[in-house]
C-alpha cells in the first residue's frame, strides 16, 4: 500500500495471480518436478523455468479447489499461467532498469509478514527455507522484486491517466443529480382540486380561487392560516405541511417547482398538475449538493500476498488480528505498526481524514458500511489484503476545487485498468522474449 494520497488511484494486480500465489508450507516442490526442469521462456535476463509454471499451476488449483472456482481447461490454464510469469519478468525488469528502490526495513516488515502467517519466528522460518532448499538472500530478493514490480506499475500507470476538464464536469453534475433526487424537501401546499373531466368554466372558478389565496398570501397572511381556510388537501390541519421526504420520493412537478426557491420563499404562480392548482411553499432544504461531504478518518493494517504467503494466509493472518483486538489482547496501531506493508505503518495504520473517493471502490465500500470504531473482516483489493477500521467521521465543508479533485480521483479509478493493460502491452512489445520447447526425450 503507498500513502493515502496516491492510494486512490495505484497499481493494479491481476486478482487471478494474487489468488494463485502459494504459503512457504506450499513450497516444497516433489523431486521428480524438480528433475524435470528446463527453460521455458526468457524475458529480457530472466529465465521462467518449468518447475516454476507447475509451481504455480499446483497452486491455482489447490485454491480453486478451496474456493469452489471453476478453473479453465488443463492447457489453456497452463498457457495463463506462464503468460502472467512473462508479465511478472518484464515488469520487474523494467522495474529494476528504472531505479526503483525499496527500503531495508519494508522488507524486513514483508519477510516478518511471511513468517508470521506461517505461524513462525524468524529464525524458525530460516530453518524452514533451508530444510527446503530455498536460499534466504534469494527469498528476500523476490520479495524485494514484487514489491518494485507493484511501485512501478504505479507510477507508470498513473502518469499514463488523463483525464479532461470535460470529463470532470460530467461526473460533478452526475453527482449532483443523484445528490438532489436524495436531498430532503420539506413542502408546504395549499390545494384547489379541479374535478376529473372538468369543462373551461369548473377550471376557471377553481383558477379564481386559488389566485385569490395566493393574493392573501402574497398580502402578508401567514401560509398555514390560509391552507387552514382554503386547501383541499389531507395536510390542511398542519397548515399544509406534506413533511420532509427525500426529493425523489416527491412528484417531480413539486420538485421542480421549488427548486429556484429560497427556504421560506412561496411559488410566484400555482402549479397545475392532475389534482388541481397547488401553492407551494419551501420550508425546509438539506444540504445543497456539493456543499457538504462526508470524511471518513480510517486506519489499515495491509498484508501483500507474495509466492511466499498466499491470499489465504493473508486473510486468516488479519482474522486472527480482529480476533485479537476484539478480545482485547492487542492493539490494532500496534499490530499495525508491527506488521503493515504499508508507508501508514509507523503511525498505526492511519490513513488520516479522507473524502468520498480517496480509496479504491473495495476498500471505501467496506470501510463506508462500517460505524466508528467498526472493524471489518479481512478484504482484498488490489493492493493485498486490509483489515479496516474506521476511527470517526465528520461533515466538512467542500470548496469547487476539493469536489474537481475527488472526480479528477474518480476517473482516474475507472480509468486504471484500461491503462495498465495498455502499460503493459507496450512493456512487453519492447522485451526480448525467447520461447522455449521442452528437452527431446
Amino acid at each position: 500500500m503507498i500513502e493515502p494520497t496516491r492510494f486512490r488511484a495505484a497499481l493494479a494486480i491481476c486478482a487471478g495471480l494474487l489468488a494463485a500465489t502459494a504459503s512457504l508450507a506450499q513450497q516444497a516442490t516433489a523431486p521428480s518436478a524438480r528433475s524435470a526442469d528446463y527453460i521455458v521462456a526468457i524475458v529480457n535476463n530472466e529465465l521462467v523455468t518449468q518447475v516454476e509454471v507447475d509451481q504455480r499451476l499446483s497452486r491455482i488449483k489447490l485454491d480453486g479447489i478451496r474456493g469452489g472456482t471453476r478453473l479453465p481447461p488443463d492447457e489453456e490454464l497452463r498457457k495463463q499461467v506462464l503468460n502472467a510469469l512473462i508479465e511478472e519478468r518484464v515488469i520487474i525488469t523494467y522495474a529494476r532498469d528504472a531505479g526503483m528502490k525499496v527500503d531495508e526495513p519494508e522488507l524486513d516488515r514483508a519477510v516478518a509478514n511471511v513468517a508470521s502467517a506461517n505461524k513462525l519466528s524468524l529464525e524458525k522460518l530460516h530453518e524452514r527455507l533451508k530444510a527446503e532448499g530455498i536460499d534466504y538472500t534469494r527469498f528476500r530478493a523476490n520479495l524485494r522484486d514484487q514489491m518494485l514490480s507493484e511501485r512501478v506499475r504505479e507510477r507508470e500507470v498513473i502518469n499514463r491517466i488523463k483525464v479532461t476538464d470535460a470529463e470532470i464536469d460530467n461526473v460533478i453534475a452526475s453527482r449532483k443529480n443523484q445528490a438532489a433526487s436524495s436531498a430532503e424537501l420539506n413542502i408546504a401546499q395549499i390545494l384547489v382540486t379541479v374535478p376529473e373531466n372538468a369543462g373551461p368554466d369548473v377550471v376557471a372558478e377553481r383558477r379564481e380561487k386559488v389566485m385569490a389565496a395566493l393574493a392573501r398570501v402574497r398580502g402578508g397572511e401567514p401560509f398555514e392560516l390560509v391552507a387552514k381556510a382554503v386547501s383541499e388537501d389531507g395536510n390542511k390541519d398542519k397548515g399544509g405541511e406534506i413533511g420532509a421526504k427525500p426529493a425523489d420520493r416527491l412528484p417531480d412537478l413539486f420538485v421542480d417547482a421549488v427548486k429556484p426557491l429560497s427556504v421560506g420563499a412561496v411559488t410566484t404562480e400555482p402549479v397545475r398538475s392532475g389534482a388541481g392548482f397547488h401553492i407551494l411553499k419551501l420550508l425546509s432544504r438539506s444540504d445543497a449538493p456539493g456543499v457538504s461531504v462526508t470524511q471518513t478518518r480510517a486506519r489499515h493494517i495491509l498484508l501483500r500476498p507474495s509466492a511466499a504467503l498466499s491470499t489465504d494466509a493473508a486473510q486468516r493472518r488479519l482474522a486472527e488480528f480482529r480476533d485479537q483486538i476484539q478480545a482485547g489482547n492487542r492493539k490494532f496501531e500496534d499490530l499495525a505498526r508491527q506488521y503493515s506493508e504499508d508507508g501508514s505503518a509507523t503511525s498505526g495504520g492511519d490513513l488520516g481524514w479522507a473524502a468520498p473517493g480517496s480509496f479504491v471502490p473495495e476498500f471505501e465500500e467496506t470501510m463506508n458500511k462500517l460505524p466508528p470504531g467498526g472493524l471489518s473482516a479481512p478484504i482484498v483489493s488490489r493492493f493485498g489484503v486490509h483489515l479496516i477500521q474506521v476511527i470517526e467521521r465528520r461533515q466538512v465543508a467542500v470548496d469547487p476545487k476539493e469536489l474537481r479533485e475527488q472526480a479528477r480521483n474518480v476517473l482516474k479509478e475507472q480509468k486504471f485498468e484500461p491503462a495498465y493493460l495498455e502499460w503493459v502491452t507496450e512493456l512487453r512489445s519492447r522485451a526480448y522474449i525467447e520461447m522455449r520447447e521442452p528437452p527431446q526425450q
